[in-house]
């Protein structure tokens, strides 16, 4: 089970590594088209006064990924304490009338004890 859960979490980590290349590609797109000079990229790198709004781009899309994971989480946290509460809730309502129908046993079965026997008629079988 624990192989299976850590190539999970291998499964999970190389999709976020290719979005970030992808985020990266769109993001020297978007400065190029933005009037960035030619000047500026030099194929793959870019140039020093580039770096610092590049960065920041490429940092505001991560924190916008990992506020809406965390947001996910919380809705899940939130749903896992809802339904904690209702399955405790139905516990206690099962219990007490589990505890009910057992008094309803005694009482019935004090009943029939007290019964008086004849006889002709015998509840034993």
């Amino acid at each position: 089970m624990k192989s299976a859960k850590l190539n999970e979490s291998t499964r999970i980590s190389q999709p976020s590594e290719i979005d970030v290349g992808g985020n990266i590609h769109e993001l020297l797109v978007t400065r190029a088209s933005d009037g960035i000079r030619q000047a500026d990229i030099v194929g793959d790198e870019i140039a020093v006064n580039s770096v610092g709004p590049f960065l920041r781009r490429v940092s505001e899309a991560s924190r916008r990924e990992i506020k809406h994971l965390v947001n996910a989480l919380q809705t899940l946290d939130q749903r896992l304490q809802n339904d904690g509460d209702r399955i405790q809730h139905d516990i206690e309502e099962y219990a007490a009338l589990s505890n009910q129908v057992m008094q309803l046993t005694t009482i019935i079965s004090d009943s029939v004890n007290s019964l008086p026997t004849t006889s002709g008629n015998s509840y034993a079988s």
